[in-house]
């Protein structure tokens, strides 16, 4: 069950890039009212893994090109990134750059716009960790 959706000025997958250092926008992250307490702690700065659910990907796709290069050979999809696959788990690292109520700026988002958020989970620093 999605908790947000995506808004960003990337609608169609040909214009989006492949990785969010392709140059991806930035995008805000607008979530349900009913999560608004998860949001509590998110500050600019904060890294995060978005976790979305790639709603306009092929989900019979098992071997692709990676990057449809003709050149490279046919490649499992569970050794790519490819969008395409049978459960399409977006996983996005990002930068909060601004956060306004239910809605969290990030920075460098490849996701299209209107992608469902299904959840947001911190970066942790294993250097701090020990």
């Amino acid at each position: 069950m999605p908790v947000g959706w995506v808004e960003s000025p990337l609608t169609d997958r040909v214009q989006a890039p492949r990785q969010a250092d392709e140059g991806a926008p930035p995008a805000w992250l607008a979530f349900e009212a009913g999560v608004a307490e998860a949001l509590r702690d998110l500050r600019p700065g904060t890294e995060i893994i978005v976790v979305t659910w790639l709603d306009r990907a092929d989900r019979d796709v098992l071997v692709t090109r990676p990057r449809d290069d003709p050149g490279r050979p046919l490649t499992g999809v569970f050794s790519t990134r490819s969008p395409d696959r049978p459960n399409p788990v977006g996983l996005h690292r990002v930068s909060v750059t601004a956060v306004d109520g239910l809605r969290v700026q990030v920075g460098g988002l490849e996701a299209l716009d209107g992608t469902p958020v299904i959840d947001v989970k911190p970066v942790l620093d294993l250097a701090a960790e020990r």
